[in-house]
Parts: C-alpha cells; structure tokens; sequence
C-alpha cells in the first residue's frame, strides 16, 4: 500500500495539473482510509470538479470534500486588511 504522504502529493499534483480545476491552494489530509480536501474556492462548480480530480485520483480513500465555496469581491472594491 502506498504511504499516505506519496497519495497526498499525487491528489495534491492533479488539482495543480488537471485542465479541470487548476487549483494550487487546496490542502490534501490523509488518515487512514480518508482523503480530506480542505481551502477556500470561487463557486460550488468548482469545488464539485476539485472532488471528482481528487475522488479520480484516489478512488480506494474515503473522500471527503471540506472546501468552502466563498464570494470573491468584486473588482474594484476597496479591500481591506486587518
């Protein structure tokens, strides 16, 4: 069985690489038998095809997709820092 830091990498590689999703930002946890996703993405269509990479990619783990969709603000808005 491949270590789970060698499954992580690979998930982790797919999101980065798969013409789908093109994410950088998401964290890949494994323990055990379960594959969490976890960050902030722009739209639930996005968040959905991030879980289909991942489920594709380790299809034997558990998955379990913790992203939360959030709304970027619009161009143009003031953004402010705390």
């Amino acid at each position: 069985m491949e270590a789970p830091q060698y499954v992580a990498a690979r998930v982790q590689r797919a999101l980065a690489e798969d013409a789908r999703t093109h994410e950088l930002g998401i964290r890949v946890d494994i323990r055990g038998d379960q594959l969490f996703l976890r960050g902030q993405v722009e739209g639930a269509e996005q968040r959905e095809r991030l879980g289909a990479v991942a489920h594709e990619t380790a299809p034997a783990l558990h998955l379990h997709n913790e992203i939360r969709v959030v709304d970027i603000t619009e161009p143009g808005e003031d953004e402010h820092l705390d």
